[in-house]
């Protein structure tokens, strides 16, 4: 009775900071502030709940904007700069209504909300994306990037140029790639420091093709499962570990259950904010300049809140008594190669991995 009432608290503790997203899709972080642009007030509406945003009541241009994530996300960080500076730069003619916590639903239906014309705006990981835009799921591969700063590289360049420009047969302008984070591992048995330590153990992943196979070339049995199960899974012993970016590791508190985090930046996760095209091409020329540049510094804003917000991650675990264990990458990189020889089997696009790989 005491492990199905501690699993229940958890569970609902889990909803409290994050919800989980649709099919192959998984949220960004929350964080413990709750800094709030001046110009928006945490309000309730009637379509949205108590955490959504809204901006400037003055504001005639209204965009509705959705998020998986928890108000203190860092997904919703950067929306709330997005929000202060698109009111600064329009004059006060245009905001963001900020409605996170799946209030407009899951990831999935945002994407299609937004490409019917439906909603506005929403920020979404890259989860779901490859069921509308097959050349996305190459984002999966492990160690595609070896740090930020390729990843930055190549998504805002030729690339993710490219690649958000294929969101148009949806209906959607993809705006930018935003900031989700490297995948670490985490379980409650022993330290992982090389690939071997995986063998034979359960480990929770999306329902991602890529991620499956790539934890199954490393020796582990990859067990696809919902977010919203995960904590009573791994109390039960259902799984042995699972693998989020720290943001998630640490502000949904699976450091509470799982005391060994090995630092294995698996893969990069990145999201993406969309507008609905119809909606965008509304714009004057003058509201277009002022939304175009809002996003991209917001996005910039994001980007590093996302870093910082890491490191004190990282700091508040051990202070927990977390094991946070620094690993040698070229050996994982190097078993995890086994992927790239799956590209025809995983339909994945081999010129576009060839071009992300000459393009870092």
């Amino acid at each position: 009775m005491k492990n199905k009432i501690l699993a229940a608290l958890l569970t609902v503790a889990l909803v409290g900071t994050m919800t989980a997203c649709g099919n192959k899709s998984e949220g960004g972080s929350t964080d413990s502030s709750n800094t709030q642009s001046s110009s928006s007030t945490a309000s309730t509406d009637t379509e949205g709940g108590e955490d959504t945003m809204l901006g400037a009541d003055s504001a005639t241009v209204r965009l509705k904007v959705g998020t998986t994530t928890a108000p203190e996300g860092h997904y919703v960080k950067g929306l709330q700069e997005m929000q202060k500076l698109l009111e600064e730069y329009s004059d006060g003619e245009m905001t963001l209504d900020i409605y996170p916590n799946s209030q407009l639903g899951n990831e999935r239906d945002m994407m299609e909300n937004v490409g019917m014309g439906v909603q506005e705006m929403c920020l979404i990981s890259t989860g779901p994306i490859p069921n509308f835009v097959s050349d996305f799921a190459v984002l999966d591969l492990p160690y595609l990037f070896e740090n930020e700063e390729q990843a930055y590289k190549v998504l805002d360049g030729e690339v993710g140029t490219s690649l958000l420009g294929q969101l148009d047969s949806q209906g959607i302008k993809g705006v930018g790639f935003w900031e989700n984070g490297f995948r670490e591992v985490t379980n409650d048995k022993k330290e992982i420091v090389t690939p071997d330590d995986l063998k034979g153990m359960k480990i929770r992943t999306m329902e991602n093709n890529v991620h499956m196979a790539t934890y199954q070339a490393l020796g582990a049995t990859a067990t696809p499962m919902a977010w919203s199960e995960i904590f009573t899974a791994l109390q039960q012993g259902t799984v042995d570990g699972q693998e989020n970016p720290i943001a998630i590791i640490e502000s949904a508190k699976v450091y509470e259950v799982q005391k060994y985090v090995s630092m294995i930046d698996l893969f990069y996760s990145p999201c993406v904010l969309m507008i609905s095209q119809s909606t965008y091409d509304g714009f004057t020329d003058a509201q277009k300049e002022a939304f175009d540049k809002a996003a991209e510094e917001a996005k910039d804003y994001q980007r590093e809140y996302s870093s910082s917000y890491n490191k004190e991650a990282i700091q508040t675990m051990k202070d927990a008594g977390v094991t946070v264990t620094e690993v040698d990458k070229a050996v994982w990189q190097e078993a995890a190669n086994a992927v790239y020889d799956q590209l025809d089997s995983l339909n994945l696009n081999k010129e576009l991995v060839e071009k992300i790989q000459s393009s870092k």
